[in-house]
């Protein structure tokens, strides 16, 4: 029996029972019998299969009535789970009466069965549990306590308790007088899910379709590997229902082509004179005869509505048949008419597995099976395909599961193992991944994520730190378990107290709130009504360096007058600098720095995260009042190249690392090349050896100009092989070209050292905006850095080519206006250690750098 009281003890118990299929219930009500009577506990039982009350819960709701509530809105209107009670009409009169959905009473039930055949005295719970169930001690008279006292006496705890466990004896008796097949599907079930649930820990076994979901959301793939739920983000206007018939005939495809000669004879020709359209046509149409016809008409006899269905399974089937002739007639040139489809198709036992050694030293079995294997000889190499139904919409995640069947065959074959997904429908489109694009990317970043998945696996609930919430909100959209995952993790990010962070230490919850935010805010409204300035406190945002004070101006109460008040309120609230004031959507913000500021540890923010080499290349900016962390696309015109400025002691280094790292945990060598200046010798000491470099790291004036000097020429040259592809920009070539370029980013720190020798200067000028002004296509983006950001070192050529704009803190006002742009002065009083300003067009996000205290460059 387990007694709770506390609110958010009783709320994380909820969250979890929101997932059974069956729940026991009881009430026990106060001042029953008066004209006022409330509820005061809600019993449950979770686990049926047991004599006594080891799995039920009692929730102590009494005068807490928005904890009934929650039950209820979470429980009981709840269609999915069966609520089991004794008198159902007595219990829903607190539980939610009619909105109550998927209620079964065990009183009516045994009405139905008759007292006469159950040979029972009545139909009281008690005297069922004693007479029809063999229960021996009941106590039926601790009912008539009161149950509005406190605290509760252990004898009036087991009495409610035990209520849950005879409910549940009584229901499974009733269920096997009445059916005995319905107590076999029910009870059967439970006990069997609950030995599953028990043994799950013991089953470290994942499968690659595991994996995929993983790096799509962390969350779903926890609600799948815990409870086998549906797993799979479809599209809009998805045509789904049609995966399992299309995988089917897709295998029959292959295994007919193989041994029917009809398709053999469609190759008699030399190679030189086959065509494509005329051998799809044949081949579709023998298949179509064959088997996709008798296939059809079996099934719509079944069930007609199905017909809508295969006709879409059969344009999917025509665009991969094509794809197939496509390679049998290249490789027709290397084998016989006899032999190209057995060659070509590599039939063997589909079922694969590998056990990944983890970076904690443990291994990690990873089990799948794929869909087809080929072999192209014009490349002499094996290709692993995977079939889909829909385009996926997140690549980067098909990419994981096709890399991991390529790997696994690589260890099972020692040959190289290209990669392929087919998406056929709603038009043939084909991603395809050689080995060497994939090779370096499962090395490093797998093994971490299977790391991670199995750390998501311990987590139960009401404990703190569940699996994260995907990254990617588009797809919450368009999950399968939306409401189910809303629930269930609901109040999971609730953490116990931290005990005060000793010097040096890391703080592993950036986002923590401040307990004083309230108290500041109403004691800043205060002091603007001392100087006759009349705001009302609209509440707190607290981020891991400042707290922003929201404060709604009265009418008739200019903006300007508080905008005005900064430097006194800077010497009224004690404070180093006067805070940072801004107009905004409905309020003004009053920015306050924290005394128990907090670090956003990068390892909070960025995790190894398999990329393909088309992904967009963002970079990691910092962590807003809301936790989240604010990104930059390199892609887009508005944030391709950054100037960055700051003075000493803001975090412009770190911040400069923290980007850095924030692109090697997701693009592998081959796709991505940096480019680093150092002159100082100190910013980028741990990455001189890494595989991502395009040169050495510059540390002297003469290279670097060599270095801007060789970006032009890589820009140029690359703008020719476009031309020749017909392409206008990176992307389009690198989905096109077998041999896709890697995108560059050269991170410039100090630039200001470079700038005395006017040679020099003029030289990296003219480098900087040629390349500012046209390498984005290309593929090329410059970070300039400098704690310098004067008007003689970062010029009006150097700024107009320079869109995207970080400010740490500046030395002065009009270094701010430098970096930022206008008149912007407050990256002069920003905090330093990272408080940093991010503007994007005309917006100003205030934001906290990520923090990187142990560089840990990925392995290669």
């Amino acid at each position: 029996m387990h007694y709770l009281t506390e609110a958010t003890e009783i709320k994380s118990l909820i969250s979890k029972l929101v997932i059974a299929k069956t729940l026991w219930l009881d009430t026990e009500v106060a001042n029953c019998f008066t004209s006022s009577p409330k509820l005061s506990l809600i019993q449950v039982l979770v686990e049926p299969i047991d004599s006594t009350d080891t799995f039920a819960y009692i929730l102590d709701v009494l005068n807490q009535y928005d904890l009934a509530t929650y039950f209820i809105n979470q429980i009981m209107v709840n269609p999915q789970i069966e609520k089991v009670f004794h008198n159902a009409s007595f219990d829903l009169k607190y539980l939610g009466g009619q909105l109550a959905k998927n209620v079964t009473c065990t009183l009516q039930l045994a009405r139905k069965i008759t007292r006469q055949r159950l040979q029972v005295s009545n139909l009281k719970l008690k005297t069922l549990a004693a007479e029809l169930c063999q229960f021996t001690n009941v106590d039926a008279e601790e009912g008539r306590s009161d149950w509005g006292k406190r605290p509760l006496s252990n004898k009036q705890l087991k009495y409610a308790a035990m209520d849950t466990v005879y409910l549940a004896a009584v229901h499974r008796r009733l269920l096997e007088i009445s059916n005995p097949n319905t107590i076999n599907n029910i009870f059967d079930m439970l006990k069997n899910n609950s030995k599953q649930s028990t043994n799950k820990s013991e089953n470290s076994s994942l499968t690659v379709t595991k994996v995929r979901v993983a790096f799509e959301c962390p969350r779903l793939f926890y609600l799948n590997h815990q409870f086998g739920d549906k797993a799979i983000f479809f599209p809009p206007n998805t045509a789904v229902g049609v995966g399992n018939a299309f995988h089917h005939l897709a295998d029959e495809f292959v295994s007919l082509a193989i041994a029917e000669p009809q398709f053999k004879s469609c190759f008699q020709l030399a190679a030189s004179n086959l065509n494509v359209e005329d051998i799809s046509s044949k081949m579709q149409q023998l298949f179509y005869q064959l088997k996709f016809y008798p296939y059809l008409q079996a099934i719509i006899k079944k069930d007609a509505s199905k017909a809508s269905a295969l006709l879409q399974v059969w344009q999917g089937l025509q665009g991969l048949i094509k794809r197939f002739v496509e390679l049998l007639v290249i490789n027709r040139r290397y084998c016989s008419a006899e032999t190209v489809i057995s060659n070509t198709f590599v039939c063997e036992e589909r079922s694969i597995e590998y056990y990944f050694n983890l970076p904690d030293g443990t291994q990690q079995r990873v089990g799948g099976e794929f869909d087809c294997l080929i072999f192209n000889f014009e490349l002499k190499r094996l290709c692993v395909v995977e079939f889909k139904t829909y385009q996926p919409v997140d690549p980067s995640a098909q990419l994981a599961q096709i890399a991991l069947y390529s790997y696994m065959l690589w260890q099972n074959k020692k040959v190289a193992v290209d990669s392929a997904v087919y998406c056929v429908l709603p038009e043939f489109k084909e991603y395809h991944y050689s080995w060497e694009q994939l090779e370096n990317a499962v090395h490093q970043l797998i093994p971490y994520k299977l790391l991670q998945m199995q750390q998501w696996l311990t987590w139960e609930p009401p404990h703190p730190n569940p699996p994260p919430p995907t990254t990617q909100l588009h797809l919450c959209e368009i999950c399968p378990q939306q409401q189910k995952c809303q629930t269930f993790f609901v109040d999971t990010r609730v953490e116990p107290p931290q005990p005060p962070l000793e010097r040096g230490e890391e703080s592993t919850k950036p986002n923590s709130p401040s307990p004083e935010a309230d108290v500041i805010g109403e004691e800043l409204a205060a002091t603007l009504q001392s100087f006759k300035i009349k705001v009302d406190y609209q509440g707190a945002a607290v981020g891991p360096a400042f707290i922003r004070v929201k404060l709604k101006p009265h009418l008739g109460v200019s903006v300007n007058s508080i905008l005005r008040l900064s430097n006194d309120l800077q010497v009224q609230l004690g404070l180093a600098n006067p805070p940072l004031i801004a107009p905004q959507a409905g309020y003004v913000s009053i920015d306050l720095p924290r005394l128990d500021r907090q670090i956003a540890s990068f390892e909070k923010y960025i995790q190894p995260q398999f990329l393909p080499p088309t992904a967009p290349v963002k970079i990691a900016i910092g962590v807003n009042l809301e936790g989240q962390l604010l990104e930059a696309d390199l892609s887009d015109p508005n944030t391709c190249h950054f100037l960055v400025g700051g003075t000493t002691g803001s975090g412009k280094s770190e911040f400069l690392r923290s980007l850095l790292l924030s692109l090697l945990y997701r693009h592998a060598p081959q796709n991505l090349k940096i480019a680093l200046v150092d002159p100082k010798r100190v910013t980028f000491p741990e990455f001189e050896h890494m595989r991502w470099l395009y040169s050495s790291v510059v540390k002297d004036s003469d290279r670097a100009t060599e270095l801007m000097e060789e970006l032009v020429i890589e820009m140029e040259s690359r703008y020719q092989q476009f031309e020749k592809a017909g392409c206008a920009d990176l992307s389009t070539y690198n989905q096109r070209s077998s041999k896709p370029l890697p995108r560059i980013v050269c991170i410039f720190d100090e630039y200001a050292d470079f700038m005395a020798e006017k040679e020099i200067r003029i030289i990296l000028e003219q480098s900087i905006k040629r390349l500012g002004a046209m390498a984005r296509a290309a593929g090329i983006h410059l970070i300039i850095a400098t704690q310098r950001p004067e008007a003689k070192v970062v010029t009006p050529i150097i700024r107009s080519n320079l869109p995207g704009r970080v400010a740490l803190r500046t030395a002065s006002e009009a270094d701010s206006k430098i970096v930022l742009g206008g008149t912007q002065t407050a990256a002069a009083y920003l905090l330093g250690k990272g408080d940093l300003l991010y503007q994007i067009g005309a917006q100003l996000h205030r934001l906290q750098s990520l923090l990187a205290i142990n560089i840990r460059i990925p392995s290669t």
